[in-house]
């Protein structure tokens, strides 16, 4: 009779190693190394509740029965080796019974199973409890507080609250079995008031619920990560980079710190953005790197580098183009250079000309062409930006030759009249003498200049080819004769005009007369005739 509670708890101490015992099994399986699946448990438990004892058993030999303790308050500390395995120190008051009270301290393996919202758990304790009682308010006997032996076997369920960053848990039910062992000496038969001795075999059920507080993870969590990228990743000197870095697994309770060196230009930030001044980079590819610490511990920083490119810059292009692209001499052209600086940077314009001379300092120049012999002129325009960089092109304006001047022509000067003397019907009169005289300073003026005369008939003229002929004769004589002017410079032909005259026509130098209808005058075979008639001699007829 003694020892069969002992029994029953060895009962329920085998039932609480078998759940141990799969649970062990099912952490086996998983080594605590490997990456969370579901929920990372916690390192560390504590847990703060209520607790009622349902004592079952007696005071041997009294045979006097020990009462249930409603009031209790329980705590626990667990600590986990890994998923599912750990070790718990648990203390539980129990005191103010109606008969009696209870005060345990046990220590020893706990198992759970992680699950999503809920976490199952089962331990098996050892120690010690100090148990008084039983005790009588009117009989006078009593037991005093003694230590002794105490097995703990159970589980229970345990519900996570969404507060706090599930930090704490609700402990739905905690139902142990408890043994516990007193001998309180050489029993004392009730009643003789005082201790009434013998020995105490109390099991009972254990029923606990309250909150618990986790700490710490089984899995570290994961070690902070930065990357960073600078924008534009490709730029001239003097234009900004942003450099943009993002931190990965940073602890939200705590403050992280950025710091960032470049080694091309100058950097400034403390925060996950940067900024980087380009204006003392020379050209080439650089490096800004990136820091970000939230603790001294391994995984609490990280490092980034992002890649930057500064470019030279690129020199200007040029066109250049003449407006008219052709003049006459002493004309000018227009001349516009077309500069682009891929960067924008501020041009400086100059010209230079073959031949002539050019004037202009910005986008557009003016050639003159004054003194410039006829053909192509060549000319450069020339830009360099603020940084020296160059470019040059040329266009062309060509100069024409003056035109030659117009082709000299034949001009009809006066004309003779010889139908006054009908006599003479070949005579130079003195009305020819003034036409003949006019035509004579013309050719004195234009001393290369040659005169065709030409000399006509009426057609009711007998002889009248002859008198053509002598009509042109005696006015050529007349200019050679009494002019002065040389013979070879003086021509006569007969035309084919109907009249009693002598034309006459100018011929300049390169000039070509047309003789379309005229006929040279043979004037070997012509006698000129004096202008004026001879002396006429009248002789008396003799007797």
């Amino acid at each position: 009779m003694v020892y069969r509670p002992f029994r029953n708890t060895r009962r329920y101490v085998l039932a609480a190693c078998a759940v141990s015992l799969g649970v062990a099994s099912l952490s086996a399986q998983t080594p605590s190394t490997a990456a969370p699946v579901g929920p990372n448990p916690s390192r560390i438990d504590v847990f703060l509740g209520y607790s009622y004892f349902g004592a079952h058993g007696q005071v041997k030999p009294a045979g006097i029965n020990y009462s249930s303790i409603d009031k209790g308050a329980i705590g626990s500390g667990a600590y986990y080796f890994n998923k599912y395995v750990g070790g718990e120190v648990v203390f539980a008051a129990h005191p103010d019974g109606n008969n009696d009270g209870l005060y345990t301290a046990s220590a020893g393996p706990i198992f759970r199973a992680p699950l999503q919202n809920f976490t199952l758990f089962a331990h098996g304790l050892a120690g010690g409890a100090r148990l008084g009682g039983p005790n009588s308010e009117t009989g006078g006997y009593h037991n005093p507080y003694q230590w002794g032996p105490s097995l703990t076997v159970g589980g229970g369920m345990d519900y996570d609250l969404p507060f706090f960053n599930n930090k704490f848990s609700l402990r739905l039910f905690e139902a142990d079995y408890k043994y516990v062992h007193a001998n309180y000496g050489p029993p004392v038969p009730p009643p003789t008031g005082g201790a009434i001795g013998g020995r105490a075999n109390l099991s009972g059920a254990e029923l606990s619920t309250g909150i618990v507080a986790h700490f710490g993870h089984i899995i570290p969590p994961p070690p902070v990560t930065y990357s960073c990228a600078a924008s534009p990743a490709t730029v001239f000197p003097g234009d900004p980079i942003t450099v943009t870095g993002t931190p990965s697994n940073l602890n939200p309770k705590k403050t992280a710190t950025y710091t960032w060196t470049a080694d091309g230009g100058t950097i400034t930030g403390t925060s996950t953005t940067a900024n980087i001044d380009t204006k003392s980079a020379n050209p080439g590819t650089y490096t800004a790197k990136g820091h970000v610490t939230e603790g001294a511990k391994p995984g609490e920083m990280a490092d980034c580098s992002a890649s930057y490119t500064v470019k030279a810059f690129e020199p200007p292009t040029l066109s250049c183009s003449a407006n008219p692209s052709t003049v006459a001499p002493g004309d000018s052209s227009t001349i516009t250079a077309s500069g682009v600086s891929p960067q924008n940077r501020p041009l400086t314009y100059s010209y230079s000309s073959s031949a002539g001379s050019v004037s202009g300092n910005n986008s557009t120049a003016t050639l003159t062409t004054t003194g410039a012999a006829p053909g192509t002129i060549t000319v450069t325009c020339n830009v360099v930006d603020d940084k020296g960089q160059t470019a040059s092109a040329t266009t062309t304006v060509t100069v024409n030759a003056p035109p030659p001047p117009p082709a000299p022509t034949t001009s009809q000067l006066c004309s003779i009249n010889f139908d006054r003397d009908k006599k003479r019907p070949a005579r130079v009169d003195n009305e020819a003498k003034a036409c003949l005289d006019d035509i004579a300073l013309n050719l004195q003026r234009t001393s290369d200049a040659k005169i065709a005369v030409v000399g006509d008939k009426d057609s009711a003229e007998k002889k009248g080819d002859k008198l053509a002929a002598e009509r042109a004769v005696n006015a050529k004589a007349y200019l050679v004769t009494e002019k002065g002017i040389d013979a070879s410079r003086v021509s006569v032909y007969t035309g084919s005009d109907n009249g009693k005259t002598v034309t006459t026509t100018l011929i300049p130098a390169g000039a070509t007369l047309s003789t379309t209808g005229l006929t040279p005058v043979d004037e070997s075979a012509v006698t000129a005739k004096p202008r004026t008639a001879p002396v006429t001699h009248h002789h008396k007829k003799k007797q």
